[in-house]
């Protein structure tokens, strides 16, 4: 088994420089359908393709030999406890439908509490809310680089590896988020969250509750925000007008703690409950409501009945899009 496990340490280059390679064709695609738009693209070299995917490729490894190394009940439990605030409270609520969209306010201690939780998943408010923003203004147009529109790897791993898009580009669109230094730091050092709370995660519980509880939970945002890029735009059930191909799938959405509703969200984007219906789960609008009862969060906005209903105007939804 040892040996086994060796043999696929030494076998990681050959395969990250064939993700690189394959990934090289894609990202042409992308630059040469972006010319028109007279667009700066951020060239990453492959050098710098095969750091990444080489990273990517090493959560992957950790992980198994975490698990072959002996997992206890406390590393599942940590496991929980990372996606419930990581994923749930700092990617859904924080990255996505705070910073994002601006769905609620709070105060800007627990803003930074939200970026931190978002950025341990090495990422960061103003990269994230930057890349998500162009998503919806050109959603499945040739800016869009993480739709299914320039395939499955790209909408999958391919864009979080080279996205394309310049710091300046990026910054331009979150001028909001840009005047707070402290946001400012987690997005010039983007791995600080990340590489100081798992380093927190090992001296508590050692190398398998590191590997379990906190590089899994890693792998497991990274294929939840693939899942949504890919299949929200691809299958899935659609209720309203939009322009742009987005679902809502309710098999991801049981995944992700309410992202699955991504058509319902495309249509109005300034809500913080994407399940617009009682029966749509959501349990992250649940926990932003359960912050805004403890007073930590507050003007929380939700669809507008007469917009969930269709019975707004263009205008009236337009001056809802971020």
């Amino acid at each position: 088994m040892v040996c086994g496990n060796i043999r696929v340490v030494f076998q990681l280059p050959s395969i990250v420089r064939f993700l690189v390679d394959r990934n090289q064709n894609v990202r042409r695609r992308i630059i040469d359908s972006m010319k028109k738009y007279k667009v700066q693209k951020a060239a990453r070299t492959p050098f710098q393709k095969f750091i990444a995917y080489t990273v990517i490729a090493a959560l992957h490894v950790i992980v198994v030999l975490g698990i072959l190394s002996g997992v206890e009940a406390r590393d599942w439990i940590m496991l929980l406890a990372v996606y419930l605030a990581c994923g749930m409270v700092g990617v859904n609520a924080g990255l996505h439908r705070y910073f994002s969209h601006r769905a609620f306010r709070t105060s800007r201690v627990f803003q930074f509490v939200l970026g931190w939780l978002g950025a341990i998943t090495m990422t960061d408010p103003i990269s994230f809310a930057g890349k998500h923003r162009i998503h919806h203004r050109y959603s499945d147009t040739e800016r869009d680089v993480h739709g299914p529109r320039f395939g499955f790897w790209q909408s999958w791993f391919g864009s979080l590896v080279d996205h394309g898009y310049t710091k300046t580009e990026l910054q331009a669109r979150v001028k909001d988020l840009t005047g707070f230094p402290e946001l400012m730091l987690l997005h010039r050092v983007p791995l600080l969250a990340t590489a100081t709370t798992g380093a927190l995660i090992w001296w508590l519980g050692g190398f398998s509750m590191f590997a379990v509880g906190y590089v899994l939970a890693l792998l497991i945002f990274i294929n939840l925000a693939g899942a949504t890029n890919y299949f929200c735009h691809k299958y899935g059930s659609r209720r309203y007008n939009t322009d742009d191909t987005s679902t809502n799938n309710m098999w991801v959405n049981l995944i992700t703690m309410g992202e699955g509703w991504h058509h319902n969200h495309h249509y109005y984007q300034a809500s913080a409950n994407c399940g617009f219906f009682w029966y749509e789960w959501d349990p992250t609008y649940w926990s932003i409501r359960l912050l805004a009862i403890l007073h930590i969060v507050w003007d929380v906005k939700t669809v507008p009945l007469r917009v969930r209903d269709r019975l707004a105007d263009n205008a009236e939804l337009a001056a809802h899009i971020s």
